[in-house]
């Protein structure tokens, strides 16, 4: 029986599978099943599957039942004590599981691990860290506000947290980890390996990207989770709500080209703002309400032009710094 069971969902993964699959081979913690469920792929995923001589490798095909559906298969399948959740186009570092190991290990109180979020472009070549992130303990109040482990591709869950919430909400759509993950911490405490160790990739044809329909499954996950939240923390509800219309105005700016785009962003900017003034004081706001003036002043194609060069002068520093090396794949 292995000590950590790996799920990675593949639905037509054909251009990433493998290097996904090989960010796993090059853990230094090596006593795994890797559970890979191919969800209807009508590409060459399985075919490229087929290919990887490994032992721990396991594959299970079913009819397409989205991204929830396919995470609850593999948790079926799952043998080992904890539980590791990897999307088919992401990445880890090769200390990922040893270190967020030790971590639950040192705190057997705890059932969930996570660490930091690199986010990296579609082609692989451009990472930008996600804001650093500290909670421990009990983060439910936390996690209400905002679903700051970044992806489903985060955290070790002791197999007994994950038997106590049981099976993802599949209606919850593309924020079906989030809604997971806050189950976890209403039970739950959770500790941080304070370390970027996941690579996410943010591509244009992924299910995070759609923006209307990201907006509607956070809802879904917000009415269930406040449902049940106790009273003290109720007023949280417009901050959180506030937070799903900043992410919705971060993808019209990175995913509909043009005017309309910035006129979007600007429109979910201030329904965040009305909800939520205070808002006006987080720094990801004050990014966004720039990019969206000077986007408006210069035109989208000028300060496209003009962040992206910013953008490129931040990936070389990161990838000449002395850190860089910790971020290897």
């Amino acid at each position: 029986m292995p000590t950590i069971s790996i799920i990675i969902p593949a639905y037509n993964a054909e251009q990433t599978i493998l290097e996904t699959i090989n960010s796993v081979q090059q853990q230094t913690f090596s006593d795994f099943e890797i559970i890979v469920i191919n969800d209807g792929s009508t590409d060459r995923t399985l075919e490229i599957l087929d290919t990887i001589a490994d032992s721990r490798l396991k594959i299970f095909s079913y009819n397409n039942g989205g991204l929830p559906v396919a995470r609850n298969r593999g948790i079926a399948h799952a043998t080992g004590e904890f539980i590791a959740f990897l999307d088919a186009d992401d990445l880890w570092t090769p200390d990922k599981l040893e270190l967020q190991l030790a971590a639950l290990q040192q705190h057997p109180e705890a059932g969930v691990v996570y660490s930091w979020t690199l986010f990296m472009d579609e082609q692989g070549k451009s990472f930008h860290p996600d804001k650093p992130i500290f909670f421990s303990g009990n983060v439910y109040g936390n996690l209400l506000v905002k679903n700051f482990l970044a992806s489903g591709s985060n955290p070790l869950i002791r197999k007994q947290a994950v038997d106590s919430v049981g099976e993802f909400y599949p209606p919850a759509g593309g924020s079906a980890d989030w809604d997971y993950w806050l189950r976890l911490a209403a039970r739950w405490h959770f500790v941080v390996v304070p370390k970027p160790q996941i690579f996410y990739r943010q591509s244009s044809s992924s299910m995070s990207s759609k923006i209307e329909f990201m907006e509607e499954c956070k809802s879904i996950v917000l009415e269930r989770a406040f449902e049940s939240a106790p009273p003290e923390l109720q007023a949280l509800k417009n901050q959180s709500l506030a937070n799903t219309y900043q992410y919705s105005a971060h993808l019209c700016l990175t995913r509909i080209s043009g005017i309309d785009g910035v006129r979007q962003a600007g429109q979910k900017l201030m329904m965040a703002i009305r909800v939520y003034p205070k808002t006006l004081l987080d720094r990801q706001t004050q990014k966004l309400l720039f990019k969206v003036l000077l986007k408006r002043v210069l035109s989208p194609k000028v300060a496209n032009n003009f962040l992206q060069g910013i953008s490129k002068i931040r990936a070389t520093r990161l990838k000449n710094s002395g850190n860089r090396e910790n971020f290897s794949i």
